[in-house]
């Protein structure tokens, strides 16, 4: 069976890992205009720097849960047949143990340069504006896909959805584009489709079943039906 899983915010945070969006439409008492857009960077490097240096360094006081590790379980059993695709821009996915994940939005331990366009692994701030260890220009800014930015690795999202047999939507609200629309997607490619989620999301009419709890609680019991 060949699986394309997509986790969004929800997942980690029962990690303790903050929620993109709050309910005043507010990131950390910071307006989204503000801290995550090519804009906000060019108008205030600084506060945006010191936004995202805060949030790589709050990765460090959180770990896994078990909706991480289950998903690690079911990629040591399908192995190429399973594409963990992730909205997060944290790394626990990574740290229970996957290998195979696409981050569509961006790493929080990566730093892009501006001037050669280079991608380079990072888990210290980068306010200080260090110059880029590819090119020596000190055009550093997070690797984090913003608001009018095109997601990293999008044919190969859609390629493996083409060839799924299930797609499955963790902890996701269903209304962020284009990761949203991807249920339909699937379901045009024939796909079967499943949401596990806290509560509906904003697409949850798409799958053709929908489970609603904790992350923790419905991944790792799914998980067991898939590989027992």
């Amino acid at each position: 069976m060949r699986i394309v899983v997509l986790t969004g915010a929800g997942i980690s945070a029962e990690s303790g890992v903050r929620t993109f969006r709050a309910a005043d439409g507010l990131w950390e008492e910071h307006r989204l205009e503000d801290v995550a857009t090519p804009e906000a960077f060019d108008r205030q490097p600084s506060l945006v720097h010191r936004f995202y240096d805060a949030r790589r360094a709050q990765l460090r006081t959180v770990v896994p849960n078990a909706a991480h590790e289950a998903l690690a379980r079911l990629e040591q059993r399908l192995g190429d047949d399973l594409l963990l695709v992730t909205q997060n821009i944290d790394d626990l996915h990574e740290r229970a143990g996957s290998t195979r994940v696409l981050h569509m939005h961006g790493e929080l331990n990566s730093a892009l340069c501006r001037a050669c366009r280079g991608r380079s692994r990072w888990d210290g701030p980068l306010g200080d504006f260090p110059p880029c260890p590819r090119c020596g220009v000190m055009e550093l800014r997070p690797d984090v896909v913003w608001f009018g930015e095109i997601p990293y690795g999008m044919d190969r999202i859609e390629e493996a959805i083409s060839e799924a047999d299930l797609f499955v939507s963790i902890g996701t609200s269903g209304a962020v584009y284009p990761a949203a629309g991807f249920v339909q997607v699937a379901r045009a490619y024939g796909a079967r489709t499943l949401e596990l989620n806290l509560e509906p999301s904003d697409g949850s009419g798409w799958f053709h079943e929908a489970r609603h709890d904790r992350a923790t609680t419905l991944v790792p019991a799914w998980v067991d039906e898939v590989v027992p």
